[in-house]
């Protein structure tokens, strides 16, 4: 995905979307799926405030030392193998002051997209005993969508409030044994790649990879608008 510069901005809502297809591509096979450890992975860069060009780049980093290598035994089959060269071209690119601004980052969706994605979830969440607040406060927004759609880091921000109530409901609901099983999927994933990352790193990767897994397992929808499509 060759772009230029001016086009981070754009692409920010696109984040996710943006870096599945760029690893895809760098691997050379469109048909892999990331894995929801690597799901986890883009979320906490994107949490982390890591420019989108800056994962590109990881990647395109990560992959070129790959294949440099004499002997390539195993392929790169999850996005973590790209953690450590990420870091480096965010860190290159805080040093260089050329990070992306967020502010100017303009929708790659309309008021009305906006609205029924709003909307879906309001009426989802009106089912779940619990959430019955929260998806009053979906409705509410998906009403005065229009207004939102000029103010998108406003609504993200109400958004992310109401995700983490959403959390806190799924988390009280949540048994002793999905909590054992999940932590222990998550070991198994992540065990290959806890000496390349930091323990910081490794923290927020935990916790995003533990949230998405108990949002899915309670039938839970993603109110960022990073999921809107």
């Amino acid at each position: 995905m060759n772009q230029e510069p001016d086009n981070w901005t754009f692409n920010y809502f696109n984040y996710f979307t943006e870096v599945e297809e760029h690893f895809q591509m760098a691997r050379a096979s469109g048909l892999f799926l990331l894995s929801p450890l690597d799901w986890a992975l883009i979320e906490t860069w994107k949490n982390a405030g890591v420019p989108l060009e800056a994962v590109l780049r990881g990647i395109d980093a990560a992959f070129e030392k790959w294949r440099s290598r004499k002997s390539k035994i195993q392929q790169v089959n999850s996005l973590t193998y790209c953690a450590q060269a990420v870091m480096a071209e965010a860190q290159a690119m805080a040093n260089a002051g050329s990070a992306p601004s967020r502010e100017s980052a303009a929708a790659p969706f309309s008021a009305g997209e906006l609205r029924a994605f709003l909307e879906r979830n309001a009426r989802g969440l009106a089912l779940k005993a619990g959430c019955e607040e929260i998806a009053a406060a979906l409705a509410r927004l998906a009403a005065e969508a229009e207004a939102h759609h000029q103010k998108l880091e406003e609504l993200e921000q109400r958004l992310t409030a109401l995700e983490e109530k959403m959390m806190a409901v799924a988390r009280i609901r949540q048994t002793d044994e999905e909590l054992f099983n999940a932590r222990r999927a998550l070991d198994l994933e992540l065990r290959p790649y806890r000496g390349k990352m930091t323990a910081e790193q490794l923290s927020m990767l935990e916790k995003q990879y533990l949230d998405r897994r108990l949002l899915e397992s309670a039938g839970l929808p993603r109110l960022s608008l990073f999921y809107l499509h």
